[in-house]
């Protein structure tokens, strides 16, 4: 890198807001001010999808500040439900006169203010548009988050992806744009044939998190009826993530093993809100008619609840659940307990659940689905399921109880998805 200061800023959802975007756009900030010669902002969404939506995103319950003790601005300014934000939020980036802008893509429908803020700013700023792509086709089944989706980025400069899979859809998404992959992060925005520059790099190592060498494993699970052996699903309950098909998987597991536990940790994605409340009603009745409209065949999952099935199944007994948002000072607990990650998900694009978990040194066992085969190396850092059944599920559980993954194997391999290795890359164009 050179002597020159670099700044950057890095747009998403800042730490005042739940899950893994957040956790993700606070340590690609912090990881960047880390460097040398580089001033970071984090630019941030104020309200980020339309407020007709019933769910609560703000964190409310945290104490633990991740941005303690760095030199990082943050600004909570482009609000979905203000159009006239847009316009503010390109102005304020623009006057950070900053080398690069690197945008957090995770879903079709802020495709509108984004077009609009970044269309506003590379009229008024000379700097590096970098589209950090999460996903490109939704797992949800929109009518329009194809349009939206081709909207929202179609401007970019640069793009990052997690995967290949992430890579192949975007050339499927834009047939009619030529694009450069490179994995080492070296590029040059090539005008004349206006070729796309494409970083396939990863998801990095969450590092947020850190274990605490003072916390007691075996009071904590005397305390909590937890086994010897602790299976753990972490993270927000959403349909695609398959945990429907997990705890029937572990009940099978369960009638054959006396030592082993399922530590299930994570709020209902749709039960957020009071819902006796009127304006929880009226946002739902709205909210399901504008579902039906656009999407596909599906009905929602509004009323998804898997976590019935612990006690339908009988295994309260064997199950520890914590149906609430963990707050960010309580989270390690749960991983430093765990013997092995669950993420038996129905579609994958790169997890921040497999990302933290490694964190802690966790093996994981997972579906043979989305980018779960590039990153999985099977009997290394975790187990995969050869089919997506409850069966082979369990069988994958199995074979984690006959020949455990000792934790220095998982940690052994995290240098080479360490935030360090990321942020060169984005720096070296």
């Amino acid at each position: 890198m050179s002597d020159q200061q670099k700044t950057i800023v890095c747009f998403g959802t800042g730490p005042a807001f739940k899950g893994g975007m957040s956790n993700y756009n606070t340590s690609l900030a912090k990881s960047l001010a880390g460097m040398e010669n580089t001033k970071v902002h984090i630019v941030s969404w104020s309200e980020q999808y339309p407020s007709i939506i019933p769910r609560e995103f703000k964190d409310k319950v945290s104490t633990l500040d991740f941005l303690d003790g760095f030199d990082i601005s943050i600004n909570y300014l482009l609000n979905y439900n203000n159009p006239f934000s847009w316009s503010k939020t390109a102005k304020y980036i623009a006057s950070l006169n900053p080398d690069k802008v690197i945008i957090q893509w995770s879903i079709a429908i802020q495709g509108l203010p984004l077009h609009y803020m970044v269309k506003k700013l590379k009229k008024i700023c000379n700097c590096e548009v970098i589209f950090d792509m999460h996903f490109v086709i939704q797992k949800e089944k929109s009518n329009i988050d194809k349009k939206f989706t081709r909207f929202g980025i179609k401007q970019a400069d640069t793009f990052i992806v997690h995967a290949l899979k992430t890579f192949n859809e975007l050339k499927q998404l834009f047939p009619e744009k030529k694009f450069a992959l490179t994995e080492s992060g070296e590029r040059q925005i090539r005008v004349k044939d206006k070729t796309i520059p494409v970083v396939k790099l990863f998801h990095p190592i969450y590092d947020l998190y850190q274990p605490d060498p003072n916390f007691d494993i075996e009071a904590f699970k005397k305390e909590n009826g937890l086994k010897e052996k602790v299976f753990l699903y972490f993270g927000f309950i959403r349909e695609y993530k398959g945990l429907h098909h997990a705890i029937p998987a572990f009940k099978k597991l369960a009638e054959k093993h006396e030592d082993v536990s399922f530590l299930i940790c994570g709020e209902l994605f749709w039960k957020t809100l009071n819902n006796n409340s009127f304006s929880t009603k009226f946002k739902k009745f709205v909210f399901g008619a504008l579902k039906s409209i656009f999407l596909k065949g599906s009905e929602g999952e509004g009323e998804y609840n898997p976590l019935k099935l612990v006690d339908e199944l009988g295994i309260s007994d064997r199950c520890m659940v914590v149906d609430t948002f963990i707050p960010n000072e309580d989270v390690n607990k749960y991983f430093q307990v765990a013997n092995a990650g669950i993420l038996f998900y129905e579609s994958a694009t790169p997890s921040g659940i497999e990302s933290l978990s490694y964190n802690f040194d966790l093996p994981i066992l997972t579906s043979n689905r989305g980018h779960f085969p590039e990153t999985i190396k099977e009997g290394l850092n975790g187990y995969m399921a050869k089919e997506y059944t409850e069966e082979e599920m369990t069988a994958t559980m199995e074979r984690f109880l006959a020949n455990p993954i000792p934790p220095k194997n998982v940690a052994d391999m995290k240098d080479a998805f360490s935030w360090e290795v990321y942020s060169n890359a984005i720096l070296r164009s």
